[in-house]
């Protein structure tokens, strides 16, 4: 019942946000109709957020092994749901406690502090009491104080996350009804704080703002601008990789070129699905929260995905992958100059993270802003788990990494803390 409770119920985002609609509607006195209706479209919205997710995976996956194959590279792919799973092998029972735990920790501290800021992204605070789970077991604390210390920093993180990126989200929605509920906040910020110094100052316009000719005019939308953009990349992959290596390891026989056409366009096709489902949520989350908000928290906002994000700023969302991805084939170079592990840039964080943190460069710093703060935040998602990996290793993790910022730095600071009292 408890693992049903914890992973089936809350470790699914759908659910947990639908739940906490639920609550929302209910508070409010809201007619049955409305409360079923409410519930399952804000749950029906995330299934489609995840299932566009899912597609984007995929595409990404096939990318990052003709890429691999293509340039002959070996190293260290983060891989944050991979160390989850790794870490819950051996600490279930601590990760789900400090969850749980943190999660009320979470409650607890909007309701008494000004961070009025409830994280729902379920998922991501699955992953990172994973991660405390095992830094604070291995660093040597009993479990009951594994548990305490870890539902405390996860509880705060929950609540600082979202509230350091606020200033931004707050520009980037008009509204300040929303917040961004994501353990990559670090690196957003710092690619807020990078486009403010290399933008908006200089006058760079929001590079949602692109003066395009007639003749391309086809290019202001998204879909299409994204379908074109990774079909080149796809279409070089292939050639470079070869027509032998695609249709016999990754295409069934499919010709190697339409394979490639294939894996943009469905790319495409899975970043308009996540858009058709973050309006979904937002439509119908926003309302049922204000049930919670006037009842249990007040003034609490949602703290979402990233993806909440994506429909605010489309050409900055592909612009921001693309320079994170650049950033994380320089770090290729540069991390062995530090004695570091070569990171092999994962294709899933530099997209989400590396969109979103596109996302939020463009807010301060127009096109400049995207283009340089996604790359400061490519760099950051390169250097954080290199230097994470050692301590990963001498857990019994070396074989990945967690590929987020903010995982990164709560890694590598409470490790040294615990280090310094062993």
């Amino acid at each position: 019942m408890l693992h049903f409770l914890i992973y089936d119920v809350l470790g699914t985002p759908a659910i947990l946000v639908g739940l906490f609609s639920l609550i929302g509607l209910l508070l409010q006195k809201k007619g049955i109709s409305d409360v079923i209706s409410g519930t399952l479209k804000t749950i029906m919205g995330f299934v489609i957020l995840t299932a566009g997710a899912g597609i984007i995976a995929y595409t990404l996956t096939i990318f990052s092994q003709l890429f691999e194959h293509s340039f002959h590279i070996q190293g260290v792919v983060p891989n944050t749901d991979a160390m989850a799973a790794l870490a819950q092998k051996n600490y279930g029972t601590e990760t789900a406690t400090i969850m749980v735990l943190g999660m009320l920790i979470n409650i607890a501290l909007a309701r008494l502090t000004p961070l009025k800021y409830i994280f729902l992204t379920g998922h991501h605070t699955l992953y990172m009491a994973a991660m405390l789970a095992v830094i604070l077991s291995v660093g040597g604390l009993s479990g009951g104080w594994v548990v305490a210390i870890g539902a405390v920093i996860l509880g705060a993180m929950m609540v600082i996350s979202p509230a350091i990126l606020q200033p931004f989200t707050r520009k980037i929605t008009n509204t300040d009804d929303l917040a961004l509920g994501h353990f990559g906040s670090i690196g957003y910020l710092l690619s807020a704080l990078v486009g403010k110094v290399v933008g908006n100052g200089k006058g760079s316009p929001s590079i949602e703002e692109i003066k395009v000719p007639k003749s391309l005019n086809f290019l202001r939308d998204s879909s299409v601008a994204i379908s074109l953009t990774m079909m080149i990349l796809f279409l070089v992959l292939v050639v470079v990789a070869g027509k032998t290596f695609v249709e016999e390891t990754l295409s069934a026989g499919q010709n190697f070129i339409i394979f490639a056409i294939i894996q943009s366009l469905t790319f495409a096709a899975g970043v308009y699905i996540i858009l058709a489902g973050v309006r979904m949520v937002i439509a119908e989350i926003v309302p049922a929260f204000k049930g919670i908000a006037d009842k249990l928290v007040k003034d609490a906002k949602p703290a979402l995905d990233c993806p909440t994000v994506f429909p605010f700023a489309p050409n900055a969302v592909i612009v921001g992958f693309l320079a994170s991805f650049v950033a994380g084939l320089v770090s290729m170079f540069l991390c062995p100059l530090f004695g570091l592990s070569v990171i092999v840039p994962g294709l899933v964080p530099h997209f989400f993270c590396g969109a979103t943190a596109g996302v939020y460069g463009n807010i301060t710093g127009g096109r400049r802003g995207a283009v340089v703060g996604a790359f400061a935040h490519g760099l950051l998602i390169s250097f954080l788990p290199a230097i994470l990996l050692p301590m990963m290793g001498d857990m019994g993790l070396g074989s990945t990494t967690f590929g987020d910022a903010d995982f990164g730095v709560v890694g590598i600071v409470l490790g040294h803390i615990i280090a310094m009292f062993n």
